[in-house]
């Protein structure tokens, strides 16, 4: 995937994707960079990793049916705080139907401890 396909915050964030399928998509992005004033990872930047995720995979998965996702429902529980290094999420699909698709995104540490918890669901709608 190129960095135009990535898109400008993504680029920004610092995401990179290390495997992309419907089903299953893993990504890293560093912590440096993304903190919020207490240098603690944002938990903006956790949700937008998030939704990279689970919206990269809806398109993947929507392809098939010639549509496109569009979120409709984001949420996130931060668990534990990051202040250095690189964090990992990997977005699993839980739902891919003809006109919706769902994903649950676990942000880990680089030592495996499970820094927050999203789940995303995403319309597939015909492209205008």
């Amino acid at each position: 995937m190129t960095s135009d396909q990535m898109g400008a915050l993504n680029e920004k964030l610092g995401v990179r994707i290390i495997e992309s399928s419907a089903e299953r998509l893993v990504a890293t992005m560093p912590v440096e960079g993304n903190t919020q004033p207490y240098g603690l990872l944002h938990g903006g930047a956790s949700v937008a990793l998030a939704e990279t995720l689970g919206s990269m995979g809806s398109a993947l998965h929507a392809e098939q049916y010639g549509r496109i996702p569009v979120g409709v429902d984001i949420n996130a529980t931060h668990h534990r705080s990051a202040t250095s290094g690189i964090v990992t999420g990997t977005a699993t699909a839980i739902h891919l139907g003809r006109t919706s698709a769902a994903y649950e995104i676990v942000i880990v540490d680089e030592a495996g401890k499970r820094l927050c918890t999203s789940r995303i669901t995403c319309a597939l709608i015909e492209p205008r």
